[in-house]
Formats: C-alpha cells, structure tokens, sequence
C-alpha cells in the first residue's frame, strides 16, 4: 500500500509553473531514487501541486530530508506563506470541503487582547537614594 504526499506551491512575486519548470527534475529524480512509487503533477489556477507515492513514511522522510529536495522548497515563490506540504493527495484529486483561495495570511489567526489598565509611573516625587 502507496502514502500519498502532496507538495503544493502557490503563485507570488514569481510563478508557481516557473518553480515547476525549475526544479521538476530534481524533485523526480530525488523521488524515484529513494524509492518513490508513483508521482502526478498539478496545475491549477493558484498554483502547482506534485503529488508523491511512498512505500512507507521512512522513504518519504528520507526523500523530504534530501538536500536537493530542501533547496527546492526553500526556493519557492512564497516559502513561508506559499507552501503546504501534507499527507495525501491534493490537487485534482478532490476534497470533502472546498479550499480557501490562495495562501492563508500568517498573522490573521487572533488579534492581541488591549491592556485592561495603563500603568503609569509618577517619577516627579522620587527622591534620590539616602547616603
């Protein structure tokens, strides 16, 4: 039995279909060297997706660690706020709850409380320290 993994890149600065046609090479080759059984590329109007079948989480651990596949990664149009990669299938394979439009934002997840009390230091009465 195949675990499927996805690794999905989204549109920024730069496109998601130039990442693609940059590193697809080196991520496919990475992948069938360390014993990935199956592989489908992706293309949809916010990005790209390489969905990745391993054996077990080991090869997909050893795959993930590789230096090459790390230097893709790192290269994407939007590494922090335009990358997802997770377990199983993604893409055009379809989903029970429909995706959100584009990467999520990073800060949106819940405004800081406002201070209840100021606290304020009244330094016009200090006197200085006795000898």
């Amino acid at each position: 039995m195949a675990e499927w993994w996805s690794i999905e890149v989204f549109h920024a600065d730069l496109s998601a279909r130039q990442w693609k046609s940059s590193h697809e090479n080196a991520l496919i080759e990475a992948a069938l060297s360390h014993g990935a059984l199956d592989w489908v590329w992706h293309e949809h109007r916010t990005g790209v997706v390489l969905e990745l079948a391993f054996r077990d989480d080991e090869a997909w651990e050893g795959f993930r660690a590789l230096p090459a596949v790390r230097a893709a990664l790192d290269a994407a149009p939007d590494p922090v706020n335009g990358l997802i990669v997770y377990r199983g299938r993604g893409g055009a394979s379809g989903s029970r709850w429909p995706r959100r439009r584009g990467p999520r934002p990073s800060a949106g997840a819940m405004a800081r409380p406002e201070p209840t009390e100021e606290k304020v230091l009244d330094l016009t009465e200090a006197r200085p320290p006795a000898r």
